[in-house]
């Protein structure tokens, strides 16, 4: 498998592939691992967590260059990713232990029914590319913590990330019939739905999304979700300080290149600030610094995927055929490497592909809305559901508008941005299940009932 640099097209690395063979020796060893792992008290599996998390940054320079050299996303932005996984593991090194730890639920003479919460089992992680760090620790490391082993499918635009997880997790002391990565595209993410497994894990599209649960459904075992997004946001009338909204709008659309399943999609503004929120929008983006990735200052690199590329040319090709007016970008860069301008449309409706199909890529579309309720509207014309955000200084006004949203996350007065505290999630094609926050943690057990009485 050929690793590509997506900024300079370059192969950095070619790497064997795992085979179906390989796949099918690697769960044998994790289904013998896991049971050793599962033993050990809850406590060790917690410090060899928090031994990861310290390995991690102390190398964080040499990991960020890893990532951005076969993502493409900024240094900084790099390391701010391995950073904020850091920031997530401390939740879970913080909070794991009494989430699963043993309860009563009644007791009486005689009599006491409890619960305990026990491993899943041998789980697959499949995992995506845009934050293998931010995802992956989402899902693998309360998976470790709560005893189970795990089989990581990272992204194969991701891999040499996945190893060095791989080689800092077994360097923290988890052993390697415990976490497992296996390399490779698509075929060899589809063996693992074949392979008796107790849970599945996957982060990425609908599509795919779609495609495994369906081939998993018939084993009964436990399946989320984490699929992508068509994420609105409404900037209400209700806002005084427009630079300070455009400027926060702008990086939730364009930070990550777009290229985030929370990342702002469509805008909606009130029409009474329409035009001056356009003004300082369109500003905002046409002073982004675009380039190598490595370069200090710059906030625009190359996409991931050179596929990615047609996508956005298409819906820039349909906005435009549909009546859009083109404000900034449209068009891939004239250099070498995956590079596609920060694009911008106005006059935009929901016939265009910009505002209903998910873009994954530096665009937006801006809808002037006359009201509310247009607005609430239109944000609910989706089959997506994750996140949606609303702009007011009226919190009364964001609270009646936020209770009306059918995603996994509302947003006030913020945008793109997942925290370790609250479930992490969508509805309808955006998947289900939670990751993060309590309910994350009891994702990777099963809970077990005991009803004790004492015979006398």
């Amino acid at each position: 498998m050929k690793i590509i640099n997506p900024s300079t097209e370059e192969i950095i690395k070619e790497l064997p592939e795992d085979t179906a063979e390989s796949v099918q020796l690697a769960c044998k060893d994790l289904s013998k691992g896991q049971k050793d792992w599962e033993i050990q008290s809850i406590d060790y599996r917690i410090s060899r967590v928090k031994k990861f998390s310290e390995l991690l940054l102390g190398d964080i320079d040499r990991l960020s260059a890893i990532l951005t050299s076969e993502v493409g996303k900024p240094l900084v932005q790099s390391a701010n990713e391995i950073k904020g996984a850091a920031e997530r593991i401390r939740y879970f090194i913080e909070n794991s232990k009494w989430v699963l730890a043993e309860r009563i639920g009644h007791k009486e003479q005689g009599l006491v029914e409890k619960v305990t919460f026990e491993p899943l089992g041998v789980i697959a992680n499949i995992s995506a590319w845009n934050y293998p760090y931010l995802v992956g620790v989402n899902v693998f490391i309360p998976a470790l913590i709560a005893g189970n082993a795990v089989v990581y499918k990272p992204s194969e635009f991701s891999t040499l990330t996945g190893l060095e997880i791989e080689k800092l997790l077994q360097e923290a002391g988890v052993p390697a019939d415990v976490f497992r990565s296996i390399v490779g595209g698509g075929e060899i993410g589809k063996i693992l739905l074949n392979l008796p497994l107790d849970g599945y894990f996957f982060t990425g599209s609908n599509k795919t999304g779609s495609f495994i649960y369906q081939q998993v459904a018939k084993k009964m075992v436990t399946c989320q979700m984490e699929l992508g997004g068509k994420d609105p946001m409404y900037v209400s009338e209700r806002n005084s300080n427009i630079l300070l909204l455009a400027q926060t709008a702008a990086e939730g659309a364009f930070y990550n290149n777009g290229q985030s399943c929370c990342a702002v999609e469509r805008i909606y503004v009130h029409t009474e600030i329409y035009k001056e929120f356009l003004d300082e929008f369109v500003k905002e983006v046409s002073n982004y610094i675009s380039g190598s990735p490595t370069d200090d200052g710059v906030f625009i690199g190359p996409l991931a995927r050179e596929g990615q590329l047609d996508v956005l040319t298409n819906q820039v090709l349909d906005a435009i055929e549909k009546g859009a007016k083109l404000e900034l970008g449209g068009k891939r860069m004239d250099r070498t490497g995956f590079y596609f301008e920060p694009t911008v449309f106005t006059n935009v409706n929901h016939m265009m592909l910009v505002m209903t199909e998910e873009s994954f890529g530096p665009i937006i579309g801006i809808q002037e809305v006359k009201n509310s309720q247009e607005a609430v509207e239109l944000m609910k014309d989706t089959e997506y559901g994750l996140t949606s955000a609303i702009y007011t200084e009226d919190r009364k006004e964001f609270e009646f508008l936020g209770k009306q949203m059918s995603s996994g996350t509302v947003y006030w007065n913020c945008c793109d941005r997942v925290s370790a505290n609250v479930p992490w999630g969508g509805t309808g094609n955006s998947g289900f299940g939670s990751t993060l926050s309590e309910e994350g943690i009891k994702a990777f057990v099963k809970p077990k009932a005991w009803q004790m009485k004492y015979m006398k």
